[in-house]
C-alpha cells in the first residue's frame, strides 16, 4: 500500500487548495474516508479535514479568506466550509473525556495521534498531508486495507463500550470493505456486546442498518450478523435467506440496490408487522407506506402493468422483485391515464353521484384487464357498461 496519497480528481480541486491555504501551512490534513477510498482506487464522495486549530480560529481564518462557512457541530469542533465543488468538514483534533456508549464528551487536542486513537477502525484513522501527500498511519490501517480487513483500533470491546453503534458500523464496513475470514476479535466483541444496542435510539439503529442494506452485496454480512446473535437484537423477525434471494434477483434483472426493499425482504409478508418495524425504526410516512405495500405481496404471478397502474412503478417493482417476477414490462413504462372523466358519463345520461363512480370504476377495471387500450376502445367499453 502506498506511502503517499495518489493524485486524484478531488486532490486537484482549486477550491480545496484555497481552503487549505486559508487554514495555514501544516494546519490541515485529509482524514478518513477520502484517504481510505483513494488508496483503494474508488470514488470519493466526501472530503474531511482535521486541524489543530480551534473552531473559532477556523471560522476567523475562513472568514478572512472570504470562504463561507457554517458551524455545523461546534460542540464537537466541526465547521463546514461551503465550497463551489462541494462542502468540506473541518474538525479540530479531539480526545475523549468520557463516553457512555451513546454519546461522547470530548476535549480539543493538539496531537494528531490522539485524534486518530479515538476513531473506530484502523482503515478510518488514515491522515494525509495535502502538500506532500505523506500518509500518517499509527495503527496499521494501510496493511488492513491491503488485506481487506476491518479491525477496531486497540481493544475492540473498549471501542464498542464507547459507542455501541460501532457494532453496526463494523458490519457495514465489513460488507463494504471486508473479506473472509473476518477479524475474530471484532466479531467476538460484536457478538458479546450485541445487547448494548438496546440502549441506542431505534432511529439511529434504523439509519445505520439501512445504510448497510443499501450496499451492493450485504446478504453474507447480514447472515453473519444472524449467526453472531446481533441481528436478533435489532430485528428479531428477520429472515436472512430471503434477503439473499432478493439481492440475487436484483442482480439478475440489473436493478440498483434499494435498502427499503431489502428490509422488506427480511420481513415476513405481513403488512401489520411491516408497519410496526417502520415505527420502531422511526421511518418516514412514505417509507412506512412503501414497506407495508411490499409486505402485502402475493407470490402468485401478477400482471406487472396492472400492478404498476394500481400501486405506482416503485411499489410494483418491489412486489415483483420480492416474488421473483420480471419487471421488464414496467421498466421505463409511462403509466397511462384513463381517457374517461365522470363528466362524460353524466353527459351520457347517468345521474351525478355514486352511479357515475360505479360506471367509471367498471370501465377502468375492464380497460386495465385489456391492457390499457386507446380512447376509442374506452368509448366502446363505456357503451357496454351503460347497456348493461
Amino acid at each position: 500500500m502506498a506511502d503517499r496519497l495518489p493524485s486524484a480528481d478531488w486532490t486537484r480541486r482549486a477550491d480545496l487548495a484555497a481552503l487549505i491555504a486559508a487554514l495555514g501551512h501544516g494546519n490541515a490534513r485529509y482524514v478518513g474516508g477520502a484517504v481510505r477510498d483513494t488508496l483503494l482506487g474508488v470514488a470519493v464522495k466526501d472530503v474531511d479535514l482535521a486541524t489543530p486549530l480551534r473552531p473559532d480560529e477556523v471560522i476567523a481564518r475562513l472568514g478572512a479568506a472570504g470562504i463561507r462557512n457554517v458551524p455545523t457541530g461546534l460542540d464537537h469542533g466541526t465547521v463546514t466550509a461551503i465550497l463551489p465543488d462541494g462542502p468540506v468538514e473541518i474538525t479540530t483534533l479531539r480526545h475523549d473525556v468520557s463516553t457512555d456508549g451513546r454519546r461522547a464528551t470530548v476535549a480539543f487536542a493538539s496531537d494528531w495521534q490522539d485524534d486518530a486513537a479515538r476513531r473506530d477502525f484502523t482503515i478510518n484513522a488514515l491522515y494525509a498531508d495535502p502538500a506532500s501527500g505523506e500518509i500518517f498511519d499509527w495503527f496499521g490501517g494501510r496493511a488492513d486495507l491491503a488485506a481487506r480487513r476491518v479491525r477496531f483500533i486497540g481493544d475492540a470491546r473498549q471501542r464498542i463500550r464507547e459507542d455501541h453503534l460501532r457494532i453496526l458500523r463494523y458490519f457495514r464496513f465489513q460488507a463494504r470493505f471486508g473479506s473472509q475470514p473476518a477479524d475474530p476479535e471484532a466479531e467476538s466483541a460484536c457478538s458479546d456486546l450485541a445487547a448494548t444496542l438496546k440502549a441506542l435510539s431505534r432511529e439511529r439503529i434504523g439509519m445505520e442498518f439501512l445504510n448497510l442494506l443499501g450496499l451492493p452485496s450485504p446478504a453474507p454480512t447480514v447472515a453473519r450478523m444472524a449467526q453472531l446473535g446481533v441481528l436478533a437484537v435489532i430485528l428479531p423477525e428477520a429472515r436472512p435467506e430471503a434477503l439473499a434471494a432478493l439481492v440475487a434477483e436484483e442482480q439478475r434483472q440489473q436493478v440498483a440496490p434499494d435498502a427499503l426493499r431489502r428490509l422488506a425482504a427480511l420481513l415476513p409478508a405481513d403488512p401489520q408487522l411491516a408497519e410496526q418495524v417502520a415505527a420502531r425504526f422511526r421511518l418516514s410516512g412514505a417509507q412506512k407506506k412503501r414497506l407495508a405495500s411490499a409486505a402485502a405481496r402475493d407470490a402468485t404471478a401478477a400482471d406487472p402493468r396492472a400492478l404498476a397502474y394500481r400501486l405506482g412503478a416503485e411499489q410494483a417493482s418491489d412486489r415483483l422483485l420480492l416474488t421473483g417476477q420480471d419487471i421488464a414490462p414496467i421498466r421505463d413504462w409511462p403509466i397511462p391515464v384513463l381517457p374517461l372523466k365522470g363528466g362524460e358519463i353524466v353527459a351520457r345520461g347517468v345521474k351525478a353521484g355514486p352511479e357515475v363512480a360505479r360506471v367509471l370504476q367498471t370501465v377502468e377495471s375492464r380497460w386495465v384487464a385489456e391492457g390499457f387500450p386507446d380512447a376509442a376502445r374506452v368509448e366502446a367499453l363505456l357503451d357496454a357498461v351503460l347497456a348493461e
